[in-house]
């Protein structure tokens, strides 16, 4: 699943993204009110975690303003304060559920199982390049329906670069997705992946191409590999 985490307390979004993407979660984490709205309004995920005190817009707002557009994903606040009132304003905004701080993280999967428990189950989504292909629900990847092990995050890489369908992907744009926006991770990590992907890859007649200053892409190994 693709998770966003909306949360200005740095030691515990970590700690909620960490968490998350051990389980094989992708987390975009964000810590301002104004930039939420903003990414919301243009980027989808499956589960949205809110905290309600933000800079900038409050979580309140931001949740009001992803109703209006129709926004359905399901959304779970977070909330310093265990008064009734404060949890009622939150689930009358539009929120699904609840959990007041301090929780334990056990508790926090255990919303995130409810809640996708809950939630329509999509069309299942699968992507194709070539001879591979990737189930994005269950995050299997299979070379012509042989199945491929790959670790989670050259998963998400391959995803990046399957949606894009043989065009070029920023170096950027592939962190973000790697490892969710927001994170404190050097550029150079994301070409340590395409190393070991590429590398993957090459036995299979695929190739990740660069594009000098552009990104990279996937290509048949005969139309040429970088």
């Amino acid at each position: 699943m693709r998770i966003v985490v909306v949360e200005d307390n740095a030691a515990l979004a970590k700690g909620i993204s960490y968490r998350l993407q051990d389980l094989g979660h992708g987390v975009d984490w964000l810590c301002d009110g104004d930039q939420a709205d903003a990414f919301l309004r243009q980027e989808g995920s499956d589960l949205l975690i809110l905290d309600i005190n933000l800079p900038g817009a409050d979580g309140l707002t931001v949740l009001r303003n992803l109703r209006a557009r129709g926004d359905e994903r399901p959304v779970l606040i977070l909330t310093a304060r265990a008064e009734t009132e404060h949890r009622v304003r939150g689930l009358d905004a539009g929120a699904d559920d609840y959990l007041v701080k301090p929780f334990e993280m056990d508790e926090l999967e255990a919303r995130v199982r409810a809640l996708t428990r809950r939630s329509p189950r999509p069309i299942r989504r699968v992507l194709s390049f070539g001879p591979v292909s990737l189930d994005c629900d269950a995050r299997q990847v299979a070379i012509a329906g042989v199945p491929l092990d790959l670790p989670r995050r050259e998963v998400s890489l391959l995803e990046k670069l399957l949606t894009a369908q043989g065009r070029a992907v920023s170096k950027q744009d592939l962190l973000d997705h790697i490892y969710g926006t927001g994170a404190d991770v050097e550029e150079a990590a994301v070409e340590v992946h395409i190393s070991r992907l590429r590398k993957r890859l090459r036995p299979h007649g695929l190739s990740i191409r660069v594009q000098r200053g552009i990104g990279y892409s996937l290509a048949e190994a005969a139309a040429g590999a970088a």
